[in-house]
């Protein structure tokens, strides 16, 4: 391990510690990182700053922009006033069914989607509290529910990335998209699954987003002309479609959600000091700045590194169970520090594969549950969905680990055991 890879994973450790004690501002100690990192000689001052260029977190302050619109109009008051009357109907089935809704429109956007997440996030910051269904209770599963597709038929880019891997080894793969998007169930029931048992062991409190509406009623009471609110739904609309074209038209689709923010300010729905506002929230702040954090960890070579390292310790007599569960352990905690998934997958999809033929296993089931873990991380607060998940909600470490925990060990369990049971070695 290099002087460099040291110092970077310490500069980690402390951003992580001061995440957890919760005595800096919220998004402050990722700032403090990155200014180590280039004090340390780790990065440029543009590589530790490359965070608030980057395209996911642009696209991030287009979208809370469009969602503080968004709250100005009668369908955001009719969606509290309706999930209100859900929740003081009754507690853990109004829970529940609002879990599987976000599930459902999951299944639609995709697994990964930062447009569905934030705009699920952002709608369910505004409940207000009810004693018999906090909105500290919504946030943490209803925001993670946003990856987890019920009816995931919606994963083209994980199937591709699995043929790619499996074709990259010479293995010519014929993988029925119906029983890989049934891998992806499995995985959605074990989130399910936890959801189930934390519910009473959820936290109790009312979140800020509600609580400084709530003080400021006369925003509430006052309504937007009729085509303001049209505006404001047409400037949704276009910014999800131009998120969902993304991976067609490029950039542009990142450039039409901020055209959709101009239309809401020419059309006078938010003045240009709301919108400034909206932009420069806590949550970006803390999301670009662990860009750099990990776009410097993975730069100092520490994911290969411990990819061969691992290789090497597994040898060549270990149980498929075992060995596919580490791999996925290796390849989420990694994508989650690294900030890079795609790029983390890519290594250790390989390594697996190789092993499974060395040992005579199909190497199938390997490669679909490391390629889904990928995007199974969320225990770190330093990762987009995970860290607006615990800043909306308002969670410290503590409440915030109670439940991404066993959220982690579930799902990946859940999904080794998937992988293995619809493509068995």
């Amino acid at each position: 391990m290099t002087t460099q890879m040291i110092i970077a994973i310490a500069i980690t450790v402390l951003m992580i510690i001061l995440i957890m004690q919760d005595k800096l501002p919220f998004g402050a100690p990722p700032l403090l990182a990155c200014l180590l990192l280039v004090i340390f000689g780790i990065a440029d001052i543009k590589s530790a700053f490359a965070g608030f260029s980057n395209s996911t977190i642009i696209m991030l302050a287009e979208f809370m922009a469009i969602i503080a619109a968004l709250q100005k109009t009668s369908f955001i008051v009719k969606f509290k006033e309706t999930m209100f009357n859900m929740a003081n109907r009754g507690g853990f089935k109004a829970y529940m069914l609002m879990i599987l809704v976000v599930m459902l429109g999951c299944s639609l956007f995709g697994t990964g989607s930062t447009a569905y997440y934030v705009m699920t996030i952002g709608l369910l910051s505004t409940l207000p509290y009810s004693q018999k269904l906090p909105p500290s209770k919504i946030i943490m599963t209803a925001g993670f529910a946003a990856n987890h597709p019920l009816v995931p038929f919606n994963t083209a880019l994980q199937y591709g990335i699995v043929i790619a891997v499996l074709g990259s080894a010479g293995i010519t793969a014929n993988i029925p998209v119906a029983k890989f998007a049934i891998v992806n169930l499995i995985l959605s029931l074990g989130f399910l699954l936890n959801c189930v048992i934390q519910y009473k062991y959820l936290p109790d409190h009312p979140i800020a987003a509600a609580t400084e509406e709530a003080k400021a009623q006369g925003v509430l009471e006052t309504k937007l002309p009729k085509w303001k609110e049209n505006v404001t739904y047409i400037a949704f609309v276009v910014a999800v479609i131009g998120m969902l074209l993304q991976s067609k038209i490029g950039d542009a689709g990142y450039a039409i959600a901020g055209l959709s923010v101009g239309a809401i300010l020419v059309a006078g729905v938010m003045d240009f000091k709301e919108i400034r506002d909206a932009i420069s929230a806590p949550i970006i702040l803390m999301s670009a700045g662990v860009i750099g954090v990990a776009d410097a960890l993975g730069s100092t070579g520490l994911t290969d590194l411990v990819g061969s390292k691992v290789a090497e310790m597994l040898g060549g007599n270990i149980n498929p169970f075992i060995m596919i569960f580490a791999f996925c352990v290796l390849t989420s905690v990694l994508a989650t520090m690294t900030g890079s998934t795609i790029g983390t997958v890519y290594v250790f999809a390989p390594l697996a594969i190789a092993t499974c033929v060395n040992l005579g296993f199909d190497p199938t089931a390997a490669a679909c549950a490391i390629v889904i873990s990928g995007w199974c991380g969320h225990f770190l607060p330093i990762d987009g969905m995970p860290a607006m998940v615990m800043g909306v909600g308002d969670y410290n470490i503590k409440e915030f680990w109670k439940f991404t925990i066993p959220q982690y060990f579930i799902r990946l369990l859940a999904l080794t055991a998937g992988s293995l049971l619809i493509f068995p070695v």
